[in-house]
């Protein structure tokens, strides 16, 4: 079970990365009549259909969009690029989007998509999003340029000329239960109405991935933590975050809640979240993320 790629990961892209050097193979790319190109707006991507079945709109390459694309890779060997058209004003209103669909939020939308459709737009969402959030070098302020089909931003001051990749913060998600059929949910004020989930943080420098989950869960429940173990991991561009998956066994049970961190903490039995109903009350993770299907397992397991 293990081996099912989360939501948004898994997509069957060749990415292509030594094409992205070549400018006249991406030209000719763009050109192609097999390109094809996935608009985003705000961060929103393309979609068409009904909610319950939400599609991504593909559109032709090749236009000139006044925008520079960023090439993502190629998608069963036919060029696929992404442009974001934020500048637009009235972007569903362009020639080429009028008529096809609508800019949607994919968390909203991406746990309805097909698999592959809803990694293609979590990657577009975050390449685009980096590339417009440096858009000026960080180490002298002068403007960025971008190279390599969009994956990389050049400093356009000669004297500096500094090179800027694109940059993935990693965040660690744990389950944390007692070895005995329980398990801790918490609940931040961001989330919608009743949500609990798995306790999370971004790693520190100079912190290995077993040190944050332990400081995280002290910091956040007031909890000493043993027996952490690697589940899997997801990208998560909301906006750029890889969530990287344990579990860990509490060694000391009495829960301290940081307000600052959560709104709440507690201990849950196995047989109540086996049997619950789901209300604005209470309610786990959404489906799509990688807390949800660490939930989900941990609530099938036998005890």
């Amino acid at each position: 079970m293990r081996d099912r790629p989360n939501t948004y990961a898994g997509i069957p892209l060749d990415r292509a990365a030594l094409r992205r050097k070549n400018q006249a193979w991406l030209a000719e790319a763009w050109a192609s009549p097999e390109a094809r190109l996935l608009p985003l707006s705000q961060s929103r991507s393309f979609v068409c259909g009904p909610a319950e079945s939400t599609r991504a709109v593909f559109l032709p390459a090749g236009s000139d969009w006044g925008i520079e694309p960023v090439f993502l890779g190629l998608l069963d060997g036919k060029p696929l690029f992404a442009v974001d058209v934020s500048a637009l004003e009235t972007p569903e209103e362009h020639p080429a989007l009028a008529g096809l669909g609508r800019f949607e939020d994919l968390r909203a939308v991406g746990p309805l998509m097909d698999v592959t459709e809803a990694g293609l737009c979590a990657y577009a969402r975050g390449i685009l999003w980096w590339n417009a959030r440096h858009r000026f070098c960080g180490v002298c302020g002068s403007p960025a340029a971008s190279a390599e089909g969009g994956h990389v931003r050049v400093c356009t001051n000669p004297a500096c000329a500094t090179h800027h990749f694109p940059r993935t913060d990693p965040a660690v998600i744990m389950l944390v239960h007692d070895g005995a059929g329980r398990m801790v949910l918490g609940r931040n004020a961001r989330f919608p109405a009743g949500m609990h989930s798995v306790l999370a943080g971004f790693v520190e420098p100079g912190e290995s991935l077993e040190d944050t989950v332990k400081r995280e869960v002290l910091e956040e429940v007031g909890l000493v933590v043993t027996d952490v173990r690697y589940h899997s991991s997801q990208p998560w561009p909301f906006p750029s975050s890889l969530m990287l998956g344990f579990s860990a066994r509490a060694v000391t049970l009495d829960i301290q809640t940081d307000q600052d961190e959560l709104e709440s903490a507690r201990w849950f039995d196995r047989a109540y979240l086996r049997d619950f109903t789901p209300s604005e009350e209470f309610r786990l993770a959404r489906p799509d993320s990688i807390a949800r299907r660490m939930i989900d397992e941990w609530i099938a397991e036998e005890g």
